[in-house]
Order: C-alpha cells, then structure tokens, then sequence
C-alpha cells in the first residue's frame, strides 16, 4: 500500500506542478492574464504541500525522484494540451528516467 501512495502522490504532485506552471506559462507567455497566474502560483504551492506527503521522510530522495516522474509527466501533458508528439528519444529517456524513480524511490535498502 505504501508504493501505490506514493505512486498517487507522484501523480498528484505532477498535475500540480506542471499544471502550475503551464499556467504561468499561458498567463505571463500567451497573455491570458494574471487570474492565470494566480492559479499557477496556486498550484505550484499545492505542488510543495503534496511533496511532503510521501512516505519517505527524505527530502533529497523524494525530489530526486520526482524529477523523473516530472520529465514523463512534462512530456504527457504537452502531448495533451499542446498536441506534443514525441519522438523515439523522448519516449527513450523517459523510460529511462522512470527506471531510475523505480530504484531511487524503491529499491530495496
């Protein structure tokens, strides 16, 4: 049970970051205006907030992880709300990446 929270807190924390700053990114890049903004900084906040709800207690293994569900993440949501298509090297390193979650954040200690 602990793995499949942190897998949901993973995810969570992604719509929250990369959903924040694509806010940013439309209100400041695209000139929607600063409610977008406002909603980015939101989000971004909640971001931080759901980082601390992992398991595990430590803060560097945490983010060194999410940095690899951020990169699958980043890529998924540009193919979705950008019309993003990936190549071959994208879909690669983000295996790779996620791998790499897999044993930081799981690996037997």
């Amino acid at each position: 049970m602990t793995v499949a929270k942190s897998i949901l807190l993973f995810g969570a924390a992604a719509v929250l970051e990369i959903g924040g700053a694509w806010l940013m990114w439309q209100g400041i890049r695209e000139s929607r205006g600063w409610l977008w903004v406002g909603g980015g900084v939101v989000a971004l906040g909640l971001y931080g907030a759901v980082a601390t709800l992992q398991p595990d207690a430590s803060f560097g293994r945490i983010l060194a992880a999410y940095g690899g569900v951020f990169i699958v993440g980043s890529l998924a949501w540009a193919m979705v709300a950008d019309s993003f298509r990936p190549d071959r090297w994208d879909i690669t390193g983000a295996m790779i990446a996620l791998v790499g979650v897999g044993v930081i954040m799981y690996g037997p200690r």
